[in-house]
């Protein structure tokens, strides 16, 4: 018995004198941020089909908007515009009022998936058809 509580404190003096070193680097401060701009990247994908669970993705374009806009985006300055009006709430981009688009039903999924301003965003909207999505918003979903 006596062996054993040796070597219990044997391991866990050694532990101590091998981890307590490695233990101070990781309670030092974090790091400055390299930017003052909270991150802004999205990955927008589109694709025909009724959800992006049965959709293959046709095109998919990035979006970067802090701390300017960037990416593969065709029109990445007005669509982050666009969505800095809208707080980054997808479903709060107005659909343009003078576009008139056929009753087709040629399903088209609109998929988002990235950070905006810090915060995760995931989103998914169905439209019935290409002139439908179009229509959706200026810039946004035009790619």
């Amino acid at each position: 018995m006596r062996n054993t509580a040796r070597w219990a404190a044997t391991i866990g003096l050694t532990a101590t004198a091998v981890c307590g070193p490695l233990t101070g680097s990781a309670l030092a401060a974090p790091a400055a941020p390299a930017s003052l701009y909270a991150p802004s990247a999205l990955v927008l994908t589109v694709g025909h089909g009724t959800t992006a669970a049965v959709a293959t993705p046709e095109r998919a374009v990035t979006l970067n908007c802090a701390p300017g806009p960037s990416g593969t985006h065709p029109a990445a300055p007005e669509a982050c515009a666009e969505l800095r009006s809208v707080g980054g709430d997808f479903s709060a981009l107005k659909p343009q009022s003078d576009v008139m688009c056929t009753k087709i039903w040629n399903p088209v999924v609109v998929t988002v998936d990235g950070v905006w301003q810090g915060k995760r965003v995931s989103y998914e909207r169905t439209f019935a058809n290409d002139c439908v999505k179009n229509a959706s918003s200026t810039s946004v979903f035009a790619f």
